[in-house]
């Protein structure tokens, strides 16, 4: 019984994971293609291109504050088909958007859609993970975005083109309705009863205190991230880089070679093992992108920025999950996916604006200072924690500087 326990290559992991490739497949297609839709088809401003992944990332963050609280008590599989069929109508429905408005109402619906799975399936695969295994388990299964960000914006950008925005969706609506054979198969894991004194009241219900730091540095992080997937494709005709898409792809290739080993260093060390490393190494794949003039800078720029963006992504997402009661996982998954959203939806419109002021050259270069405040937060809450245990003498986490 107890090697079955620890077993983490389960079918129920490994059909959550390809899911979740699958679904981010669809969003990691969209991100990069829709600022240049707007802005050819409408005639969009930076700001009002920018809209379109703020639109999006907003809707996905008002689901995700129901959908973690729904997932204490309801069927996870029944809300994660709800979802998903959100997610598929909504990608179909793009077609008959005629004007700027409808395709950030449409946009939002679409992110609504996507906050449900998206906070659904991570609650299901952690879980289906030994407890033992978090950084590790986590660390795999966060492969599959990284395989989607490979792919996804690449695939999205040639085939908007190649063959057109329809055919764009078309390819979206194919790869949602492959998922949902696979949720047939999911075994629906019931989250653990807290008992009656366990249930939270009011806003607690939605958030906890011990993940507030790992969240923010998560959602600094990915304000960076809402300047990549905005405005590189846009940068590099400003830039005049021809293969501008080989950022993702490499992107994503150091993410998916670091992310096991950042997950197991994780679980032996802590984050202190990869917080900093990481952090370090997306500020210099910022300013390295800011001063890109051919493809050999380009790639070491992406491979700098993912190497970093794969130790610290699955850590983060570790850390919250483990700081929480098992019957909160929902929560704090929804939590850390909404630090993302908040981040790329706020770099979206502040580092548009900046770039509409300045240039898109510049903008990296000051997205990199975010990492510098990154680690500054970060090490001032270690300074805190150290001090507190001092004065306490009794073990303190970073994270529990936050619960006064």
């Amino acid at each position: 019984m107890g090697e079955q326990r620890e077993k983490l290559w389960s079918k129920d992991f490994v059909l959550i994971t390809v899911s979740n490739l699958l679904l981010f497949l669809i969003i990691q297609m969209q991100l990069p293609t829709f600022p240049t839709y707007a802005k050819e088809t409408y005639l969009a401003n930076d700001f009002m291109a920018g809209l379109t992944a703020s639109f999006f990332a907003l809707g996905a963050i008002v689901a995700r504050i129901f959908t973690g609280e729904l997932l204490k008590s309801k069927n996870s599989k029944v809300i994660l088909i709800i979802g998903l069929c959100i997610v598929g109508l909504t990608t179909a429905g793009y077609y008959w958007t005629g004007s700027m408005v409808l395709l950030l109402l449409m946009r939002a619906l679409f992110g609504f859609g996507f906050g449900i799975s998206s906070t659904t399936l991570p609650t299901i695969v952690t879980n289906a993970i030994p407890a033992k295994r978090i950084g590790e388990g986590m660390g795999y299964y966060g492969l599959s975005q990284s395989l989607a960000q490979a792919l996804g914006p690449m695939v999205g950008l040639f085939v908007l083109s190649t063959f057109g925005f329809g055919s764009m969706l078309s390819v979206g609506v194919v790869l949602i309705l492959l998922i949902f054979p696979l949720t047939a198969i999911i075994r629906a894991y019931k989250q653990p009863n807290p008992g009656a004194h366990g249930h939270e009241k009011g806003l607690k219900r939605f958030y906890d205190k011990k993940i507030l730091l790992p969240a923010f540095l998560n959602f600094c992080m990915s304000i960076t991230y809402g300047g990549l997937v905005s405005f590189l494709a846009i940068y590099g005709k400003e830039a005049g880089i021809e293969h501008i898409s080989w950022f993702f792809l490499c992107n994503a290739i150091a993410i998916v070679l670091v992310r096991p080993v950042a997950g197991k260093l994780f679980d032996k060390k802590g984050h202190i093992a990869v917080f900093p490393p990481g952090a370090i190494l997306i500020a210099f794949g910022l300013i390295g992108l800011s001063m890109v003039h051919n493809d050999t800078i380009l790639i070491i720029s992406a491979l700098l920025y993912g190497l970093g963006y794969g130790c610290i992504q699955p850590s983060t997402q570790a850390w919250m999950v483990k700081e929480v009661k098992p019957e909160q996982r929902g929560m704090a998954n929804g939590f850390f996916l909404n630090s993302i959203d908040c981040g790329i939806a706020i770099g979206s419109i502040l580092l548009g604006t900046i770039a509409a002021h300045s240039s898109y050259a510049m903008m990296y270069r000051l997205s990199a200072l975010l990492m510098v405040l990154f680690l500054v937060v970060y090490f001032v809450s270690l300074a805190f924690a150290r001090k507190q245990r001092k004065q306490s003498g009794v073990p303190v986490t970073v994270s529990q500087n936050f619960e006064a």
